[in-house]
């Protein structure tokens, strides 16, 4: 991955909170999704999902919940079966795509897009790879790559995942909370800018964001 200097214009965070950590068997309970115009927030949607499997001991202990919590969650939260999950995930990452965003997260091509990939294929019989949303098309930034490119040095920096590189740039951490740690992978990446510009932001801009809010789908 190439070291950013600049921001593009538009960018969304994405993450997941899964019942386990295997791709091929496992499915997201929680998306996250939180869009940037030229650095400055604008956008965000949380909302949870029914799973057709347990959730894991391992998963459950990283963030917490239950299938009991999340069917708590009704009365003010967003909950989806898990078909109507993946068609609102996939709404929203083709749709940001159609506007030339950059999908921005940790280990994001082969944790949460390789499992939404799957999921796709087995739950609804869509490979991901049309007109509505092509997963191979995607504008993707992962923060972990990116760190890599910036210090290749695995000694220097042993360990990146999104808490160490919240911890390493002064970004306040997610807490394996979808949405917050999909605010987290953006703002890790831009303080990674402003790394590369030698401690300069690359950009800093005003633009109507609540125009732009109203064509965002809802």
């Amino acid at each position: 991955m190439k070291r950013y200097t600049q921001v593009p214009e538009l960018l969304l965070g994405f993450d997941t909170e899964t019942t386990g950590l295997s791709v091929t068997s496992e499915r997201a309970i929680a998306y996250g999704f939180s869009a940037y115009r030229f650095g400055v927030p604008f956008w965000e949607e949380h909302f949870f999902v029914v799973p057709d499997r347990p959730i894991t001991p391992g998963a459950q202990r990283v963030h917490g919940l239950t299938l009991e919590d999340i069917e708590s969650k009704r009365a003010t939260e967003p909950v989806y079966p898990l078909a109507g999950g993946l068609l609102r995930a996939v709404e929203v990452l083709g749709d940001f795509h159609r506007r030339g965003a950059y999908v921005v997260g940790s280990n994001v091509s082969r944790f949460d897009l390789e499992m939404l990939r799957r999921s796709s294929l087995s739950v609804l019989g869509r490979a991901l790879d049309d007109e509505d949303l092509d997963l191979s098309l995607l504008r993707i930034i992962d923060v972990v790559e990116h760190d890599l490119a910036i210090e290749p040095s695995r000694e220097v920096r042993p360990r990146r995942g999104l808490e160490h590189l919240c911890r390493h740039y002064g970004v306040r951490p997610g807490g394996h909370d979808a949405l917050g740690d999909a605010r987290a992978a953006v703002e890790v990446f831009l303080e990674q800018v402003i790394a590369n510009n030698a401690g300069q932001a690359s950009l800093a801009l005003t633009t109507d964001t609540d125009s732009y809010f109203d064509s965002v789908p809802r």
